[in-house]
């Protein structure tokens, strides 16, 4: 007896290593409102999110902490696997819930999962996140201090492309076969608050590999040797390298932010003027706002103002109420939903899960 408990212990002790540490999402009151076509069982497969499978029950999909039912098998939402299986249901008031019944995995007694951690579904789309955060087109303050930078092109070129060899600074890791990219810092992004400096917009210029360590009369120096394998545009001295493996966490709940939150969209990757679904955006908002990954926030579009032909302007003379018409201005209307997965001081990256209307830089970001 006392050797099987012994094992429990050791057992529990290890299941609660190999969990993330994550503070719960905060629940939230109010009736949920549940999707139309809310699928009483729904099994999940390869390629859903956390996000996808919380929009099959939820009008708002952000409130799936709410919807979640503790279920013993299961700690946390984000642990959830192709082939489970998602039960709705009903609690004792009439309130929709939501459990979950292990589909076709192995389990070792007692209870610990075979798969690894890495095959459950992610909070939202990975691939597009992992995308910007290589070859990213906005890059923080923070985040532009310390990077390698481009010192020298190789046989006195002006500029370089596919093929050609480069000298960099800064570069802590000069194992050959790591890969950079090049990126060029452009035009300064700024707080339309206050104006404070919050970043750059940033240009893609290639993808390069390490090729060793530089020396000088057999003694290793301070830079590395690169060549650049792939070629967007030139890259010129003073570009910057950017490792094209940057791990984001993404084990995070979509959860609406505790305090209140009023900024504005700031940026946009892939210079479109018009976001959709999966862009990445940049908002004025960060940490010390209260933000962090995992929060959810709405897109407003600012309206126009219109003409009321029956109406009279309040600065003109009665006798002259047709003639100058009164305009009013029209309600901000609700544009689209987005989640935070990076965030600094006073910026944010976020990704758009919805689009409902045309969303623009400078559109406001509010709580949902």
């Amino acid at each position: 007896m006392k050797n099987l408990l012994k094992i429990c212990t050791v057992v529990c002790l290890l299941v609660a290593l190999a969990s993330p540490a994550q503070t719960p999402a905060p629940k939230h009151t109010g009736p949920l409102t549940l999707s139309p076509d809310a699928p009483a069982t729904y099994t999940v497969v390869r390629g859903d999110t956390l996000w996808g499978i919380s929009g099959r029950y939820l009008k708002d999909p952000w409130r799936w902490p709410d919807l979640w039912h503790e279920n013993p098998d299961i700690k946390d939402p984000h642990w959830i696997y192709p082939g489970d299986i998602l039960h709705l249901s009903y609690d004792a008031e009439g309130q929709p819930q939501v459990t979950l019944e292990r589909g076709n995995t192995v389990h070792l007694s007692p209870q610990i999962r075979s798969q690894p951690l890495d095959q459950a579904i992610p909070a939202i789309p990975y691939e597009i996140v992992a995308a910007f955060m290589s070859k990213p087109s906005v890059i923080a303050a923070e985040d532009t201090k310390g990077l390698p930078y481009v010192v020298a092109l190789r046989d006195y070129h002006v500029v370089a492309g596919t093929g050609d060899e480069f000298y960099a600074r800064g570069i802590t890791s000069s194992d050959p076969g790591s890969r950079f990219n090049v990126v060029r810092l452009e035009q300064k992004l700024k707080d339309p608050d206050d104006h404070a400096f919050l970043g750059y917009m940033a240009v893609y210029g290639g993808s390069a590999r390490v090729v060793g360590q530089g020396t000088v009369d057999r003694k290793p120096t301070e830079l590395t040797a690169l060549t650049l394998v792939e070629s967007a545009r030139e890259v010129v001295e003073g570009d910057k390298l950017v490792n094209d493996r940057l791990e984001v966490p993404l084990d995070f709940v979509p959860h609406a932010p505790p305090k209140q939150i009023d900024g504005k969209i700031i940026a946009v990757v892939n210079g479109v003027t018009t976001i959709g679904q999966y862009e990445v955006v940049v908002i004025n908002r960060g940490h010390r706002h209260g933000l962090e990954p995992g929060h959810v926030l709405v897109s407003w579009q600012r309206a126009d103002k219109a003409i009321d032909a029956r109406g009279r302007n309040p600065g003109a003379p009665r006798e002259f109420g047709p003639i100058i018409p009164h305009k009013v201005q029209l309600p901000d209307e609700r544009s689209g939903t987005m989640m935070v997965f990076r965030t600094y001081d006073r910026m944010s990256y976020a990704l758009m899960l919805t689009s409902d209307t045309s969303v623009r830089v400078n559109d406001p970001v509010r709580n949902p």
